[in-house]
C-alpha cells in the first residue's frame, strides 16, 4: 500500500546518504540470506524475530573507533569507554536520520542497535549473557563488510575490529552486496586476542562470552547488582556508607550518567588486532607489544596450531565457518 509513496532508490544512493550522515563502512544484507542462515539454529535471532514486514534488506552501518583512545593500553580506561560511546551516540543518530530519509522515500524501517536484548530472556542472573536481537557481526559479514576473526569479533579490512555497529532493516528492493569468502583473521598463529585478553576469555573461534562481559560492560547491570547486593548486607552503617562513596558507585553513576562503561568496556582484542589498514599506520607503534601475554596463552595458541595442521575437528569453527570465511588451513578442519 506504500507503492504510491515510494520513489525509486538504488544501493547506492543508499550508501552515500549513510556515508554522508557519518558511518564509515555500509553494507547491505539479504534479509532471506540471514533467515536461511541463523548463527545459532537454537536460538537464531532472524529480522523476522524483530519485524515480519520490513526485514527485507539488513543495511549494516559502521563507525570507527577513534585512534586516539586506541592507543590508551589500559583496559579499563574510562577515556576510552567515554570516546566510545560519543561513536555509538553518533552512529545511532546516523541510523535515524537514514531511517527517516528512507521513510521519507516510502520505505518503513527500523533500527537495531548493538545494546538492546530481549527482556523476556532475563532470567533473574546478571551474569547470564543475552545477545543483541540481531547478530550485528553476523548481518556484517553477510553484508560484506568483513569477517569473523578467532574470538568471533568482526574484522574489515579498513579498521580490523575497530568498529562498532548498527543495522537498519528495510524492505527496499536493492541490489545486495556479497560476503566476502576468504577469512581476513590469521588465526591461532596470530593469537594477539587471546594474548591480550585481560579475561582469558579468547577460545579456538569460540569466545567465553560470560567472563567478556565482565570485562566488556565493566559498569553494567551485573556490576550494578553485585554493588547494591554488598550494600544491603554490609553489617555496620559506616560499611554501608563506604560502599555508597566508594569508586565503584561512583563509576557506577557515571556509567549510568551516559553509558560509558555500561554499553561499552575494555576492547583490547580489538585494539592490537593487526588486521585493518589502520593498525600499521596508526597504531602499531603503541600496541605492537601485548603486557597481558603468558608463556601458558602461548602454550594454547601453539596446542591450538597443531590441531589445525594435524587437520583435526575443530568444535567452534564448524558452525561458524560461513562468517569465519575459508582458510589455508580449514581446508582440512571439519
Amino acid at each position: 500500500m506504500f507503492d504510491v509513496y515510494r520513489r525509486p532508490l538504488s544501493a547506492l544512493q543508499i550508501k552515500d546518504k549513510a556515508r554522508a550522515l557519518g558511518a564509515d563502512l555500509v553494507g547491505i544484507a539479504d534479509g532471506a540470506v540471514i533467515e536461511a542462515h541463523p548463527p545459532d539454529p537454537a536460538n537464531p535471532k532472524r529480522p523476522s524475530d524483530i519485524t515480519e514486514l520490513d526485514g527485507g534488506r539488513v543495511i549494516v552501518l559502521a563507525k570507527r573507533f577513534s585512534a586516539g583512545v586506541t592507543r590508551i593500553t589500559d583496559w579499563g580506561d574510562r577515556h576510552k569507554y567515554y570516546n566510545d560511546e560519543l561513536a555509538l551516540t553518533m552512529l545511532e543518530a546516523a541510523s535515524l536520520d537514514l531511517v527517516y530519509w528512507l521513510e521519507d522515500a516510502g520505505y518503513p524501517a527500523i533500527i537495531v542497535p548493538p545494546t538492546h536484548v530481549d527482556p523476556w530472556r532475563y532470567r533473574g542472573n546478571p551474569r547470564e549473557h543475552l545477545g543483541t536481537l540481531l547478530s550485528l557481526p553476523h548481518a556484517a559479514v553477510e553484508a560484506g563488510l568483513g569477517t569473523l576473526g578467532l574470538n568471533l569479533q568482526l574484522l574489515t579490512p579498513e579498521f580490523g575490529p575497530r568498529v562498532i555497529l548498527t543495522a537498519v532493516l528495510c524492505s527496499v528492493e536493492v541490489e545486495c552486496d556479497a560476503r566476502m569468502e576468504r577469512s581476513l583473521c590469521l588465526g591461532p598463529s596470530c593469537g594477539r586476542c587471546l594474548k591480550t585478553c585481560p579475561g582469558d576469555a579468547v577460545k579456538h573461534w569460540e569466545r567465553d562470552w560470560e567472563t567478556c562481559d565482565t570485562y566488556r560492560s565493566p559498569y553494567g547491570f551485573a556490576k550494578l547488582t553485585d554493588q547494591i547486593e554488598a550494600l544491603l548486607d554490609a553489617d555496620s552503617p559506616e560499611k554501608k556508607k563506604a560502599l555508597l562513596r566508594s569508586e565503584a558507585t561512583f563509576n557506577l553513576w557515571q556509567s549510568i550518567l551516559r553509558g560509558a562503561g555500561a554499553i561499552n568496556g575494555c576492547r583490547r582484542c580489538a585494539d592490537v588486532c593487526p588486521v585493518g589498514a589502520d593498525y600499521e599506520p596508526m597504531l602499531k607503534d603503541a600496541l605492537d607489544s601485548i603486557a597481558e601475554n603468558t608463556p601458558a596463552k602461548e602454550q594454547r595458541l601453539a596446542g591450538m596450531v597443531a590441531a589445525e595442521a594435524a587437520g583435526e575437528s575443530i568444535p567452534g569453527y564448524g558452525p561458524q565457518r560461513r562468517w569465519i570465511g575459508e582458510r589455508v588451513l580449514a581446508r582440512s578442519i571439519k
